[in-house]
């Protein structure tokens, strides 16, 4: 079934668009009036600086169209994709599966059970840097529970797609989240290779109180991003190694639940987006050691109303988001553009949302966000992973238990 979703753009503008540097073309469609219009919730919180939310509305301009291109799918959480044309997708329950040449496979076996209660299941994925050679895929997921308590994990293992249904080979655990805790909420779960080929790891603070308090302990790796090797032998450089009492893995700390994540692809840093409570969601650029403040200082209000904490929004030694929403718009996954095909969108950020369950395009000048655009909003569904595909596409997964990957595309 093809759906088409028409932008709301005269012909000139879209021409204009299509033909000029992505700056101006991106600039042409400025309203000044923020596309965002509802009430804050932190109804007394100020940005710390000009432009760090409610960017005005930018439009690119593209008149695009969406397609279904996999169909039968179940709450699919993380994308990657192969360089042979296909398409590994995981599944929440715990399903991996390879799409290609039009056909869907059955579940890989060899990946690991899952507990899938709640916020849990299989979730981020990454292909070694290496994987024509080697044909390594790394998973993110919770393991089941042991003694009431449980925690995120990653594994790694050799996809070998010949000889029938496709299978991981030689999986073992390479990292565990720590501690384990009896919650079934914010594992984080997204997993990036930085230029050097060491792999992040994203983490959630479990959102129990006990968890909510680890984001600032350096004893643990809960509310942290991590840094690992490829084996899970810890990089010497990393910003913690040698001190004492902290886990050497740690690469940032104070972190909420980060469920979106990737490099930039002219600086090479890691960008991320995290969940506030009831506003504060947050875009982050993770740095070397940097203390991002959860739960100190916050954006937005406690869910059942009043402040976080001391219901303090910056403080010295903590870092600001260089961009947040509130309300919010409840991230799922997001992913920079760099490809040809689309002028217009070239050095976007796209980030999904499940709350208000559109899909964001963020104009950036540098490190700031300058202007936001709203698409896909008629689709009415939870929008979580999202990656560029080789065509230049977006693809993105609806995220329900009819769930797809849709396309997205210049019509």
């Amino acid at each position: 079934m093809k759906t088409l979703l028409t932008a709301a753009c005269a012909t000139a503008l879209l021409a204009a668009a299509c033909n000029a540097a992505p700056d101006r073309a991106q600039a042409q469609g400025a309203s000044g009036a923020p596309v965002e219009t509802r009430a804050p919730n932190g109804k007394d919180q100020a940005p710390a600086f000009a432009g760090q939310t409610r960017a005005p509305e930018v439009k690119a301009g593209v008149d695009y169209q969406v397609t279904d291109h996999v169909t039968g799918l179940v709450k699919p959480w993380g994308l990657a994709f192969t360089p042979d044309g296909g398409l590994l997708i995981t599944e929440k329950p715990g399903r991996l599966r390879l799409f290609k040449d039009g056909r869907l496979s059955e579940p890989v076996a060899g990946v690991p059970a899952v507990d899938a209660r709640d916020q849990g299941g299989l979730q981020g994925i990454a292909l070694d840097p290496q994987f024509a050679r080697n044909g390594l895929v790394y998973l993110h997921y919770v393991e089941p529970p042991k003694d009431g308590k449980n925690n995120g994990a990653v594994a790694r293992g050799r996809l070998v797609t010949t000889g029938g249904t496709p299978r991981l080979e030689d999986v073992r655990v390479i990292y565990r989240q720590t501690p384990s805790l009896a919650s079934t909420k914010h594992y984080g779960g997204r997993l990036v290779f930085g230029r050097d080929g060491t792999l992040f790891v994203t983490g959630g603070e479990r959102s129990v109180l006990e968890g909510r308090m680890q984001a600032q302990r350096m004893d643990g790796t809960l509310g942290k991003v991590v840094r690992i090797n490829t084996d899970g032998s810890i990089p010497k450089d990393n910003p913690f190694v040698g001190r004492a009492g902290a886990r050497p893995e740690i690469f940032s700390i104070g972190h909420r639940n980060i469920l979106g994540a990737a490099l930039h692809p002219r600086t090479g840093e890691l960008w991320e987006v995290e969940h506030g409570a009831r506003g504060g969601d947050e875009l982050n650029i993770v740095r070397k050691g940097r203390d991002y403040g959860w739960p100190t200082i916050t954006y937005g209000i406690e869910y059942a109303g009043g402040p976080v904490g001391e219901g303090i929004t910056r403080k010295d030694g903590m870092e600001q988001p260089i961009y947040y929403w509130d309300p919010v718009l409840a991230p799922g996954d997001m992913a920079f553009y760099e490809a040809a095909q689309v002028p217009a969108w070239k050095g976007s950020l796209f980030v999904t949302g499940m709350g208000p369950r559109y899909l964001s395009r963020l104009t950036l000048d540098g490190d700031k966000v300058v202007g936001e655009e709203r698409l896909l909003v008629e689709v009415k569904e939870r929008l979580r992973p999202i990656a560029v595909g080789p065509d230049g596409a977006l693809y993105i997964g609806v995220d329900s238990d009819a769930g797809r990957i849709i396309r997205v595309a210049p019509k």
